[in-house]
């Protein structure tokens, strides 16, 4: 059974940094590229950061570019997302997602086949 359980979320303030996670377990980790995507309240899942099963790839939304890092550990099973000088507008859930490789475009939510439940991740001005 395949799991992705997020954590590190929470509520800061405007221009601060967070780091939440993602534990995978359940697949072959070193396969699948990685994504992490965000749902603001009324608004579809949109795609933020995808780095390659290798890690040696990563791609942004435009908005977090110089912002946001995504990183993953093969050997400890594990997603991260670097995001710095965060804004009011980055508030939402953020959620890990797991592509085997489907080859659609770079910020498709159909190429993940597997989520986690998700963190939330509220940022105040």
């Amino acid at each position: 059974q395949v799991q992705l359980v997020e954590s590190g979320g929470g509520l800061l303030q405007a221009g601060g940094s967070l780091t939440p996670s993602c534990a995978a377990s359940g697949l072959t980790f070193s396969t699948y590229h990685m994504g992490w995507l965000r749902q603001s309240p009324g608004k579809d899942c949109k795609f933020v950061a995808r780095i390659d099963s290798s890690g040696t790839a990563t791609h942004y939304v435009d908005s977090v570019k110089g912002r946001f890092t995504i990183s993953r550990d093969n050997a400890k099973i594990m997603v991260y997302l670097q995001m710095k000088s965060l804004k009011p507008e980055n508030t939402a859930v953020y959620y890990c997602a797991a592509d085997p490789n489907r080859r659609l475009r770079i910020s498709d939510a159909r190429n993940y086949d597997y989520w986690g439940q998700g963190t939330q991740v509220t940022v105040s001005s």
